[in-house]
């Protein structure tokens, strides 16, 4: 096989001409689109000087694999002649076997000319069969009889005698062992129902909305920190694709609502504060109050209230004017705690309102 890293220009053009005019058969056309893409031809720059489409390009590359692992096992001759009839469609199914198991499957599939469905369900129930730790009494580490297991083992648990005469048919057609047709065979006399549980739906969820999206965020529980002490709590890094923390250093933190508010801040802390500690605090219940800040946004504006230092105290305030001091972060929100009116509500969810 030419070697892609030697390829001359010449030799390219060569092969694209030779792919322009479907030259020998589909598996020389996969080792040719092979090659070419990795001297660095993209699919689509093939399907311009060729006409072959990319998910072409793919399957005829795949089956010429599994085509060249026959050869490698020594496939008789006439079984290699029928699948360059063509029969790439035929191959690409075979390739979630090993190389040892796609010669057996390849036999099969030509002694009973499959279709691509078949071949398809033929590979899976052959692979599935192969992984099983002990093959099932009565059966063989054999492709037909990895499909006999299956309508076996399916219609022994059908009620309905038509769909269970199809699978026994059909077990029969594949079975390649004489224990495995005997199997399949009293079923046409014994209608008993293997009554075998079926598994249960896995409850998969998705986060389908951001305020699901929780953001860890870390809390300074004293309202006498210092700036400093304020500049030091670390916000963990958050690990994609499921907002994964990991907390290095022991200390508090919070898990807040992905609120937009919240997913933009580039550097949010939250405060533990009481409300009456608040500006306009007046018409507020005394109550303890979790302010978040975002440590990033220290840029004065008249719509917003900053976090500053005063006499060695964090304090916030809204400022008519740019003040002569620095600010900590703007305010981002004031997080009341949840209120609860009837407590006995959650723990007996029966009772409701009329």
């Amino acid at each position: 096989m030419i070697e892609p890293s030697t390829l001359s220009q010449e030799e390219i053009s060569k092969l694209l001409r030779s792919l322009l005019h479907k030259e020998g058969t589909w598996v020389d056309w996969g080792k040719s689109c092979k090659i070419l893409q990795k001297a660095g031809y993209n699919a689509g720059q093939i399907f311009e000087e060729t006409g072959f489409q990319a998910s072409q390009q793919n399957l005829i590359i795949v089956a010429s694999a599994v085509y060249e692992s026959l050869e490698k096992y020594q496939a008789p001759e006439d079984l290699l002649k029928y699948y360059q009839g063509p029969k790439s469609d035929i191959l690409h199914e075979l390739r979630i076997l090993n190389q040892e198991n796609r010669l057996a499957a390849a036999e099969v599939a030509k002694e009973k000319s499959l279709e691509i469905d078949e071949t398809h369900d033929l590979a899976k129930a052959f692979h599935e069969f192969c992984l099983i730790s002990q093959i099932p009494e009565g059966f063989t580490k054999t492709p037909g009889d990895a499909v006999a297991h299956l309508c076996w083992k399916r219609a022994r648990q059908k009620k309905d005698l038509q769909e269970r005469s199809r699978l026994i048919a059909k077990g029969l057609r594949f079975a390649q062992s004489v224990c495995a047709r005997q199997l399949l065979e009293k079923l046409l006399i014994d209608f008993s129902v293997d009554a075998t549980k079926s598994a249960p739906l896995l409850p998969i969820y998705r986060l389908e909305q951001e305020e699901q999206m929780a953001r860890i965020v870390p809390v300074l529980v004293s309202m006498q920190v210092n700036s400093k002490e304020f500049a030091l709590a670390s916000v963990p890094a958050k690990q994609d694709p499921f907002g994964i923390v990991e907390i290095v250093n022991y200390g508090n933190f919070v898990s807040l609502p992905g609120w937009s508010v919240i997913i933009k801040a580039g550097d949010p802390v939250a405060l533990l504060f009481n409300s009456q500690d608040l500006p306009q605090s007046s018409s507020l219940k005394s109550e303890p109050v979790l302010l978040v800040v975002d440590r990033s946004s220290k840029q004065w504006e008249d719509k917003s209230y900053f976090l500053f230092e005063k006499e060695d105290k964090l304090q916030i305030a809204w400022h008519a004017e740019s003040p002569s001091f620095p600010l900590l972060g703007r305010l981002l929100l004031v997080l009341r705690p949840k209120n609860i009116l009837d407590e006995d509500n959650i723990t007996q969810p029966w009772q409701m309102d009329d």
